[in-house]
């Protein structure tokens, strides 16, 4: 049983599982199973560039940092379990949380963040009731969201990034997955609300 599951490699997915991990410290998060299921084939990232980021070199791809972020995940964070090569076919609420179902097995979860993308391809079972087109894209595209609250669905799931309904940007995305992080340490901290820095 893991605590909270993330669903999704790209900017916004390891984001969120990045400051999970960095609470580890944390007494309330030091019992915590944390794991992303890192399907990074059909992320935007693929064919990013990027030169307008604050922090990142400009002319960095968005390539290179599917594979440096799962790096950085994997080398600060052991305690991350990364699923790789699984692409998730189902999350179905359960009487304990979310079941989930990939292409090889299942998982069982308390807390389940979707940080996939903004296609309308998506084809997850269990998330049909919350697609609707998104509110920050044109209509011809045929992007959806997840319609949400602030990134919160329904008890113990949440969405991040795009398909939480914002806009395609880098930063927009990675903030999103933080959010997300930040309302799932602040929820294992009894409502008390936290952050993760580290300082020098």
């Amino acid at each position: 049983m893991f605590d909270a599951l993330i669903i999704g490699g790209g900017a916004a997915g390891m984001s969120c599982a990045l400051v999970l991990g960095s609470g580890k410290k944390q007494e309330f998060v030091a019992d915590k199973r944390i794991g992303i299921i890192l399907h990074q084939k059909t992320s935007h990232l693929q064919n990013a560039l990027f030169n307008n980021v604050l922090g990142i070199m400009p002319g960095t791809t968005g390539e290179a940092i599917l594979t440096s972020g799962k790096e950085q995940l994997t080398s600060l964070y052991p305690h991350v379990d990364c699923i790789e090569n699984e692409k998730v076919k189902s999350v179905i609420k359960t009487t304990t949380g979310f079941l989930v179902t990939t292409n090889k097995t299942e998982y069982a979860s308390k807390i389940v963040v979707i940080a996939v993308g903004y296609t309308n391809l998506i084809n997850i079972e269990g998330l049909e009731s919350y697609i609707e087109p998104h509110p920050r894209d044109k209509i011809e595209k045929e992007r959806i969201w997840l319609k949400n609250d602030n990134h919160f669905i329904d008890n113990g799931l949440y969405v991040a990034g795009t398909l939480a309904g914002w806009r395609s940007q880098f930063a927009i995305a990675s903030g999103s997955g933080a959010h997300v992080a930040t309302d799932i340490l602040t929820l294992w901290n009894n409502g008390q609300h936290v952050k993760v820095h580290d300082k020098v």
